[in-house]
């Protein structure tokens, strides 16, 4: 028997793309910096001049998909993170943002083979959401690990 995983211990050798949602920045900055801190850690260069990472803006979680699905044609990435924040409002535009955002990146994900880390958080307050943005814990940090750990598993498989 051969059992595959995937490791933390060195982001170094993977390249990775994070698409991140303008749309409640003041969540999305907060995630994109857990996550960019995770990675650091990691041993992935996050410097400005960085061969191993590309950061994408887009209006918002809606628009994830299709900028991750250009990101993969022009670039040869291991892994790629979207981040965004979906607050539930007083409308129905809620379920529809994130139904599609969700199944735009899985879809995404699948056509091209490449695991995609679904980091939209769907919260029902904005305090639910600084509370995952840091105020209790920064799940930008748990995104990139889940990155790092796909995105060696699938080079590992490959």
């Amino acid at each position: 028997m051969t059992i595959f995983e995937g490791s933390f211990t060195n982001a170094s050798t993977l390249r990775v793309g994070i698409v991140v949602a303008r749309f409640n920045d003041l969540i999305t900055n907060k995630i994109l910096s857990g996550c960019l801190d995770c990675l650091k850690r990691h041993g992935l260069d996050t410097s400005e001049t960085s061969k191993e990472l590309d950061i994408v803006w887009v209006p918002g979680s809606f628009e994830l998909p299709i900028a991750a699905k250009i990101l993969l044609k022009k670039s040869n990435y291991d892994v790629l993170i979207t981040l965004g924040a979906v607050i539930r409002g007083e409308t129905s535009h809620y379920d529809v943002v994130v139904s599609e955002a969700s199944k735009g990146i899985s879809q995404v994900s699948y056509e091209n083979n490449v695991p995609i880390i679904f980091g939209v958080l769907t919260t029902d307050t904005m305090q639910q959401a600084l509370e995952r943005a840091g105020i209790k814990n920064n799940l930008g940090w748990n995104y990139a690990l889940q990155a790092i750990e796909m995105g060696s598993l699938i080079k590992n498989l490959n």
